[in-house]
């Protein structure tokens, strides 16, 4: 029997419409196949640029309804999910141009030299696509990390059709934008089924078990992503799961920083924490804050800031009602104060806050162990410190992380004292991004970005933001001795495809 896929209103927690019927095996076995069959469509790179780029055109022309049905669906709101749709549609383009440039492909040719003891064979690397992904959307973000997303735009820019596993809190969204790629490809002269939309919680499990599927992004829960990479490492052929998974983003504010701009850490802290009702994977989570005069004026400036924060709307019910609880057992933790306390600002609403605890707690006993796990949504933990040592302690019990952030005075970040750097140097294993004297909401769609981090902030080292996310679905391959004629256009010499290169140890001008 058939099992409807409804778009909900999170403002009021109806049902707005009937978008799809979750998908059956043999569904999701079709949508695999075809996008297995339109695999080897997708080998000139020329028409995997102009793709992405008609897909951000697509978009951009379906705009109007995607924004409508986005925010009806998320209670975003216009102004960010305007905002995010520049964002996805930029990184689309931005891919377009590292297909076209190549340098992906890592193009390195060394020639036969007998010289050498023991001699050396003609050897000529590059990089090919693994084949099809599934990419599992996020839930809070319904176009940058869901269907036409960073993962999607990466893996057709390497080269491999997408077969995306849409998030139940944005099914409209999700067929709006998959509607676009699929005319998207169809208009430059591939097949539609480079892209396609399963919706269902079994359709994802067999999303992942399917023997054609040659790796899978996830963006989502601990408990969520650990499930599936478990999967894919069990399968009869493994197959690479590049997961995003969790990340509390530590925060420690030094007590000269603290004495030097108390008040403006304090209301900086608040918006970071309450952007996007606290629904995004980099949010302040823990924030190590001295004790004394200097820290309790940035708590102050805090519980202002925080205190002026409308209740909002959490993206689903399920969402609130963990968040509820969530932060009423915080509450309740020896020790724990509530300056400002989260929890329910009325129907289908949340409140604003957080919670304080002296930083030795957390070092030294389990008994506080929830203060150091992530909540979703607009809360975080300040943990008092009055020695290195409670710094020390805190930062020696926290698994892997997207991002942490020092907020350092204007000496320390001078280096002068070599306090900072120090900071700094034990801040760096914990996280794949270090943030001084800024706040890590906001990632940035640049070649240099790194959106990942040690586990469970991601299961591998790639990253999922930036020009480097195309590396997750490729791999290297080596011709040993193969004749001229033989060997892809990539590899010969004369470079005819104009590729950086490198050639015989020199990078090719």
């Amino acid at each position: 029997m058939a099992v409807p896929v409804w778009s909900v209103d999170p403002r009021t927690g109806k049902q707005r419409e009937q978008v799809a019927v979750e998908a059956t095996a043999e569904e999701v076995d079709a949508a695999v196949r075809a996008a297995a069959a339109a695999f080897p469509a997708l080998a000139d790179r020329e028409v995997r640029a102009r793709l992405l780029r008609t897909a951000a055109d697509f978009l951009e022309g379906a705009g109007p309804r995607i924004l409508e049905a986005a925010d009806a669906e998320t209670a975003l709101g216009p102004a960010r999910l305007t905002g995010e749709l520049g964002r996805t549609t930029y990184q689309l383009r931005a891919f377009a141009e590292i297909v076209e440039e190549g340098a992906f492909l890592d193009v390195i040719i060394d020639h036969a030299d007998a010289t050498l003891a023991p001699p050396r064979p003609d050897l000529r690397r590059y990089k090919i696509p693994l084949g099809v992904v599934a990419v599992y959307s996020a839930s809070n973000f319904p176009l940058a990390f869901s269907v036409p997303g960073g993962d999607t735009a990466s893996a057709l820019a390497a080269g491999c059709p997408v077969v995306v596993k849409a998030h139940p809190d944005h099914p409209a969204t999700s067929e709006l934008c998959a509607d676009a790629l699929r005319r998207a490809a169809v208009e430059v002269g591939l097949p539609a089924d480079v892209v396609s939309v399963v919706h269902g919680f079994q359709a994802g499990i067999d999303l992942i078990k399917h023997p054609l599927v040659s790796a899978a992004g996830f963006t989502g829960s601990v408990r969520g992503g650990r499930a599936l990479f478990d999967a894919a490492a069990a399968r009869p052929v493994p197959i690479p799961f590049h997961g995003e998974l969790g990340s509390l983003n530590p925060v420690v504010i030094t007590e000269a920083a603290a004495e030097e701009r108390a008040e403006q850490i304090g209301a900086g802290l608040a918006g970071s924490v309450t952007l996007g009702v606290g629904q995004f994977c980099v949010k302040p989570g823990l924030v190590l804050a001295p004790a004394g005069e200097a820290g309790d004026r940035l708590l102050k400036s805090l519980a202002a800031a925080v205190g002026d924060v409308a209740p909002g709307t959490l993206l689903d019910a399920r969402m609130r009602d963990n968040f509820i609880a969530g932060v009423r057992e915080l509450t309740t933790l020896p020790e724990v104060e509530a300056p400002v306390e989260p929890g329910d600002g009325g129907e289908h609403l949340v409140r604003a806050g957080f919670v304080s605890v002296p930083a030795a707690r957390l070092a030294e006993d389990g008994e506080h162990d929830a203060l150091l796990e992530e909540h979703f949504g607009p809360v975080t933990v300040v943990a008092r410190y009055g020695t290195a040592e409670e710094v020390e302690g805190v930062l020696g019990r926290l698994p892997g992380n997207l991002t942490a952030t020092a907020h350092l005075s204007e000496a320390e970040a001078s280096g002068g004292d070599g306090s900072g750097a120090e900071l700094l140097r034990r801040l760096t294993p914990l996280a794949g991004r270090v943030v001084v004297n800024g706040w890590p909401t906001g990632v940035a769609v640049a070649p240099a970005m790194h959106h990942g981090g040690p586990y469970p902030a991601t299961t591998s080292t790639s990253t999922s933001v930036g020009g480097t996310a195309i590396e997750r679905w490729l791999r290297p391959v080596v011709y040993q001795d193969a004749p001229e004629g033989l060997l892809p256009a990539e590899l010969r010499d004369g470079n005819p495809l104009g590729l950086p290169r490198r050639y015989d140890g020199r990078r090719e001008a």
